[in-house]
């Protein structure tokens, strides 16, 4: 296997997309067998699309957007909006497959039916892939988990994250093979022909406050403890997180530090939290989250600083190395995109962290509003303000 990245800041979108093709076209290498493609809203998904379309005719082609732009071992390209980054994989011995959809009315059936055509896309129709590289536009995350699930089974390791834009206000876009989404997604079926490795945690720790949630409507959380949710979650923060007036009120940043998480597995006695992000504050006290809540979770406040969101991208990275055992031939890393923006100032140091740890190996960063992922000892989940690191082997 052969893995490379390249990526561009370039404010023109045409000179950029130029630049990162030349850069992935290496000599007598060919058609690589998978490429993804990630970006910054301000660069275009069709004009990106097309070109990489045409660039790779061959290749399984899996494109999304991502908050700002991305990074790279290279470096980090948010400035200007419009980052563009690639990781593209030759690997003649193993088989890749995408396709895409729109979520229409029924994410799971979507979700299922392009995971069913990316397996013909790999020539490995019935079989369960060693990774699932997944985008897909926010809001319906845990239903398009479902729907790959019922194709590939409950125990694939299905990684990515959701389709972000610069600023929360539905700009998002996905592609594949041939076609292009605002509201979709992309799933790509990985079969390498090397190990691969994943870890995905959080960056954050319980404060000691729990409640249980005793009125939900999937993302729209009304009451922790019989009392208003936004009234108790304010408490809980010691007021850093405001609650609604008249109006409703956007938490997204102050709650970046402050998001709320569930206990989904214990490993050696410590507990993995899955977090959800509360993205608003109602006048009715309820609270608009970025993921699904059951009746009965018991949630934790949870708290984060901006070290620990700089320095947990390098110790899951290292994680997911260290359980390769050995040599590595590249990754894909994902980092919540309200992390990002927490820690905008210091994302040189996140970049150098995952140097660190990965070895310098070509990787690609993406920036998403929800990531998908496997805890250790879990199955795959959808959370928020999570951090994931998947490592391909030699």
């Amino acid at each position: 296997m052969k893995v490379a990245t390249a990526q561009s800041s370039i404010g023109d979108p045409r000179r950029a997309i130029a630049d990162i093709l030349d850069s992935l076209v290496v000599g007598t290498a060919g058609q690589p067998q998978f490429v993804a493609v990630h970006f910054g809203v301000g660069c275009g998904a069709d004009l990106l699309s097309d070109a990489f379309r045409a660039a790779f005719p061959t290749a399984a082609l899996h494109g999304g957007s991502s908050c700002l732009g991305v990074m790279t071992q290279a470096g980090v390209s948010i400035g200007n909006g419009a980052g563009i980054g690639a990781l593209a994989i030759w690997d003649a011995a193993g088989s890749y497959g995408t396709a895409s959809a729109d979520l229409g009315k029924d994410a799971s059936a979507a979700a299922r039916q392009a995971t069913e055509d990316a397996l013909v896309a790999a020539g490995r129709t019935g079989e369960i892939p060693d990774l699932v590289w997944l985008t897909v536009a926010p809001g319906r995350e845990e239903q398009v988990i479902d729907g790959i699930r019922s194709v590939v089974g409950p125990g694939v390791l299905i990684v990515g994250g959701s389709a972000a834009d610069n600023d929360v206000s539905g700009q998002w876009a996905q592609f594949g093979p041939s076609q292009t989404h605002a509201d979709g997604l992309v799933v790509s079926v990985l079969f390498p022909s090397v190990p691969i490795t994943s870890a995905y945690q959080s960056g954050y720790a319980p404060t000691g406050q729990s409640g249980v949630v005793t009125r939900v409507s999937g993302r729209h959380l009304f009451e922790i403890d019989n009392q208003p949710a936004a009234e108790v979650y304010h408490r809980w923060t010691g007021g850093a997180v405001p609650m609604a007036g008249t109006e409703p009120v956007s938490i997204l940043a102050a709650a970046t530090f402050w998001p709320l998480g569930r206990v989904t597995r214990q490993i050696a006695g410590v507990p993995f939290h899955l977090l959800a992000h509360p993205a608003a504050a109602n006048p009715d006290g309820s609270l608009d989250l970025f993921a699904d809540l059951s009746v009965g979770d018991r949630i934790w406040q949870m708290q984060g600083s901006a070290d620990s969101l700089v320095s947990r991208a390098g110790r899951i990275s290292r994680q997911a190395r260290d359980q390769a055992d050995g040599a590595l031939s590249g990754a894909l890393v994902v980092y919540c995109g309200g992390c990002m923006l927490a820690v905008r100032d210091r994302m040189e140091e996140v970049r150098s962290g995952i140097v660190e740890a990965l070895g310098g190996v070509p990787w690609l960063g993406v920036f998403t509003f929800g990531e998908q992922g496997v805890p250790t000892g879990g199955s795959a989940s959808h959370g928020n303000l999570m951090i994931s690191c998947t490592a391909f082997g030699t």
